[in-house]
């Protein structure tokens, strides 16, 4: 439950990748939308986060001066157009812009277990991520390269945290915009082993994840729709029959726990029937896709630079901007911020939110 105390303290922002935008979208965040980032943070490393104010100058503009804090509080104090930066472990030596590093992988995911820790002892009110490369990571051996992603570590800690057994702790991928949400009943699998994951237990579970994480943020029980996996959500059996074995089940059995859910519906319109653009209001209000593309791909066509990606499960508050690290545009400027405040503008929604 979070509390007001906890909805008082410092929002933390990891870093990401040093050889990526993550950085570079920070900086730019802070001196575009100063207000919006004020009693915020950066877990990450104060040079790389110097450099970044360097890159996003504007012509007869001086970089925003970076400020050393030691404690996540301080960073309350700290006024706008400035940057907090609480050091990460030792400093990390410049790594070039643009390519896999072994070094700038491990910086990340210290910054990741940093930020997931204090948020789960209550230090902090929520966590932002900068993206991370999953092959930098991957590089740094062990403990992070066990983890496909920023999800599957968060879990790992959370788990920890709570003295359970990973398993025990289910989480799902939440991507947003203004104008669609959809739930992932499987994230970073092969499409093969994603079909398999379509299970009676899986499918359930997502509906009561998404179900109780978007009734907090609503007020409200939310109108969730399921697509199908199948083109045409099965045509009665006709091209799968997940959707008469699988999926109707655990729609039923959701029901039956106090969910508004209805599908399997046909997963090439359902997303279309959802999205909301600005004085509309679409017909529901999420959408539980089963796997990873079917339904990232409709959120990310409506625009990456508005997407926000938030992990549901968790007993703390992430979320992070539904783009990569951008190694093809690192240090060039070109990089936008927009999905990085939408992060920032969802985390604080969410801390805001009835518990």
């Amino acid at each position: 439950m979070r509390t007001e105390d906890v909805r008082a303290k410092a929002l933390a922002i990891t870093m990401g990748d040093a050889a990526g935008i993550g950085s570079e979208i920070i900086a730019k965040a802070y001196r575009e939308q100063p207000q919006w980032m004020q009693g915020s943070f950066v877990a990450g490393d104060v040079e790389t986060l110097r450099r970044a104010a360097r890159m996003v100058v504007p012509a007869g503009g001086l970089p925003l001066p970076v400020a050393t804090i030691t404690v996540p509080e301080q960073a309350l104090d700290v006024p706008p157009h400035c940057i907090p930066v609480l050091q990460i472990g030792e400093p990390l030596p410049p790594v070039p812009l643009g390519r896999v590093s072994a070094s700038a992988g491990a910086m990340a995911g210290r910054c990741v277990v940093w930020a997931a820790d204090a948020a789960l002892r209550g230090e902090v009110a929520a966590l932002v991520t900068a993206p991370l490369h999953k092959e930098a990571l991957h590089a740094t051996g062990a403990p992070y390269d066990r983890f496909p992603g920023h999800t599957e570590l968060l879990q790992d800690r959370a788990a920890r945290h709570l003295g359970r057994a990973v398993s025990d702790v289910p989480v799902r991928m939440m991507l947003a915009n203004d104008e669609l949400r959809t739930v992932l009943v499987s994230i970073h699998v092969s499409l093969r082993d994603a079909i398999a994951a379509v299970t009676l237990d899986n499918v359930l579970q997502t509906l009561l994840i998404t179900h109780a994480a978007l009734a907090q943020l609503l007020g409200r029980a939310p109108r969730i729709a399921v697509a199908g996996l199948n083109p045409h959500a099965g045509e009665g059996g006709l091209f799968g029959s997940e959707e008469l074995d699988i999926i109707a089940p655990a729609i039923a059995a959701a029901r039956a726990q106090g969910c508004t859910v209805s599908g399997p519906w046909a997963p090439d319109t359902v997303f279309m029937r959802a999205r909301t653009p600005v004085g509309t209001t679409g017909e529901f209000d999420v959408v539980v896709a089963m796997y990873h593309d079917q339904g990232l791909i409709p959120v990310k066509y409506l625009g990456v630079e508005k997407g926000v990606n938030v992990t549901l499960g968790l007993p703390l508050v992430r979320t992070s901007p539904d783009h990569g690290t951008a190694f093809d545009i690192a240090g060039t400027g070109r990089a936008d911020a927009a999905s990085l405040l939408e992060a920032v503008r969802m985390a604080r929604a969410l801390i805001q939110a009835p518990a």
